[in-house]
């Protein structure tokens, strides 16, 4: 709340996100938009608060990375790749590193999204860490990937399960072989620690998985695997680059669904 109001107001005419017409919006047309001022935020409005509810229904919880309910809003402070690259979202975390620093003994694990569309988001979100340094003793980055393999599909974004699990890993065996394929991957991942696998686990599914099931390659189908299905693939590929990265003398990484 406090970062957004100053933000407000120091930067009100700053282009952070495009309209549905694809014309550039300053972040004070985007609260315009909205009918709200400064003066209006509150942390009630915000509704950002994980209470007691949020952790037993995922509608709920997804709901909560929406600041007053609008993505918009997601997409100007919270994420890394947007029109002014990330620039708020690493301004926010870094206050909250200042405050780690300033207490000392308290550490935070944060979590990044990669998303498994296109094998550039590594270097992508690297570079958004380098460039903004977003770098503290006290924070440690946990990698989220979210199970969204249905909806990359029926967007045409993908062909088969395969493609997520290249653009996932072929870019961490490529810096694990060689440093100097992605530099800045190379350096920022001596701070991440590990991935997690992110959807709603309540969801009904068949968690079938014989000889019969299709391999990543073949399952080109409209469905989203089942859980298991993801984690296997995902613990799989983690093995081997572990191995690999300790025979290199490098960090390896955990795998905490």
């Amino acid at each position: 709340l406090r970062f957004i109001k100053k933000t407000l107001k120091n930067h009100p005419d700053e282009f952070v996100c495009k309209h549905d017409n694809g014309e550039p919006m300053t972040l004070s047309q985007v609260f315009k938009s909205m009918n709200l001022t400064a003066y209006d935020l509150s942390v009630d409005m915000l509704d950002v608060h994980a209470d007691r509810n949020t952790f037993h229904r995922f509608d709920k919880f997804n709901a909560k990375y929406n600041p007053i309910g609008e993505s918009r809003l997601r997409e100007v402070f919270l994420k890394t790749d947007n029109l002014n690259e990330g620039k708020y979202f690493a301004n926010i975390i870094k206050e909250v590193m200042f405050d780690l620093g300033e207490s000392k003994y308290q550490n935070a694990e944060l979590r990044l999204s990669i998303y498994g569309r296109s094998k550039i988001e590594w270097d992508k979100l690297a570079k958004w860490a380098l460039n903004h340094n977003v770098y503290s003793n006290h924070v440690r980055w946990l990698i989220q990937v979210p199970r969204l393999y249905d909806i990359y599909k029926a967007k045409n974004l993908i062909s088969n399960f395969q493609e997520i699990l290249e653009n996932l890993f072929i870019p961490l065996f490529e810096v694990t072989n060689d440093p100097n394929t992605h530099p800045e991957l190379h350096r920022f991942l001596q701070y991440v620690i590990g991935f997690d696998s992110v959807d709603d686990e309540s969801k009904p599914e068949h968690p079938l998985f014989d000889r019969s099931v299709l391999t990543p390659d073949k399952w080109n189908i409209k469905e989203n695997p089942p859980y298991s299905y993801y984690l296997y693939f995902m613990f799989a590929n983690m093995a081997v680059l572990n191995h690999y990265r300790r025979e290199r003398g490098l960090n390896t990484l955990v795998f905490r669904p």
